[in-house]
């Protein structure tokens, strides 16, 4: 079925006056473009303290509670489209797939069509209103641009199976990276809490102690290379481009990232290169956890190889 409305609320603290389309666009997490939200507040979507505001410029000054009538994604967004999966696992329940990168995984503006969910909609028609939102099925995400292991939820009971899962983080995730330079030791452990940049909507970044929203990500050196390391890491809890940030914050930025890594990419990929590797977690009516993985995929592959011809192979590490 169709997402209908939904109603958002944030508490502005006071303080400091912010203007309030640039408040709803952080409290949004950049979800949602300034420009989209500015229209919202002048159709009179947007309300402080149970008042219709219609300026995009009124500045918030006093603490207040900021409500937003957010529209449903048109449902032509969500028609399926016939475009093939890389199908890791499947039963009543669950999908697992292996994304590619380049694939958006649900509707979002700027991407109205060709998503993980538009495809996976065609494969599994049932799955279309579970979660009641406008990404059927979807209990996690991974950027565009990240390759691998991701699962969705062909029915109500196991959507909420699943996300209880990630929100307890009782599930493990792998991910493999190559990054430029070399981590500080060979193995370590990364607790950097981490918010949205204020001066830029698309970026994470650390925050001091204290703020933000707590991240934690371990990590170990696969193979070493003079001016590369092949990075296994594991995220401990699941922040927006978490071990992107942290990886950077440590010095040693994936390769190829346009966000977080150098301005001219050191290896030829058109990508950054993050590839979810595996993901455990239990099924509905499973006792034990399952583990899912999808393989290096082959720009990755072809990376690693030029920089073992050029180095006359890696020191390997663990």
């Amino acid at each position: 079925m169709p997402e209908a409305e939904r109603l958002a609320a944030f508490a502005f603290p006071g303080g400091t006056p912010q203007r309030l389309d640039k408040f709803l666009t952080v409290a949004l997490e950049g979800t949602y473009s300034r420009s989209r939200i500015q229209a919202w507040i002048k159709a009179g979507r947007v309300a402080v303290n149970g008042a219709t505001a219609t300026k995009t410029g009124l500045m918030l000054e006093t603490p207040a509670t900021v409500t937003v009538a957010i529209p449903p994604i048109l449902p032509a967004e969500l028609t399926p489209e016939a475009i093939p999966l890389d199908v890791l696992f499947e039963n009543d329940d669950v999908l697992v797939v292996n994304k590619p990168a380049g694939m958006v995984v649900h509707p979002s503006p700027g991407h109205s069509r060709g998503t993980l969910v538009h495809a996976a909609l065609a494969h599994a028609p049932e799955m279309l209103g579970v979660g009641g939102e406008h990404r059927p099925g979807v209990v996690h995400r991974l950027d565009k641009d990240t390759s691998g292991v991701i699962i969705l939820a062909k029915n109500d009971a196991a959507h909420r199976f699943l996300q209880a899962q990630f929100k307890a983080r009782t599930t493990h995730k792998v991910y493999l990276a190559i990054v430029d330079g070399a981590p500080p030791t060979p193995t370590g452990r990364i607790e950097a809490p981490i918010d949205r940049d204020p001066a830029h909507r698309k970026r994470i970044k650390v925050v001091p102690p204290g703020k933000g929203r707590a991240a934690v990500t371990e990590y170990r050196t696969v193979e070493a290379f003079p001016r590369h390391t092949f990075v296994e890491a594991r995220p401990l809890t699941g922040r927006t481009h978490q071990i992107r940030v942290h990886l950077a914050f440590v010095g040693c930025p994936v390769v190829a990232d346009p966000l977080y890594g150098r301005r001219r990419p050191s290896l030829p990929l058109a990508r950054h290169a993050l590839h979810a590797y595996s993901l455990t977690i239990r099924l509905p009516g499973e006792d034990a956890p399952c583990t899912f993985t999808a393989p290096l995929p082959a720009d990755m592959e072809a990376a690693l190889a030029a920089l073992r011809a050029a180095s006359s192979g890696g020191r390997i590490v663990g």
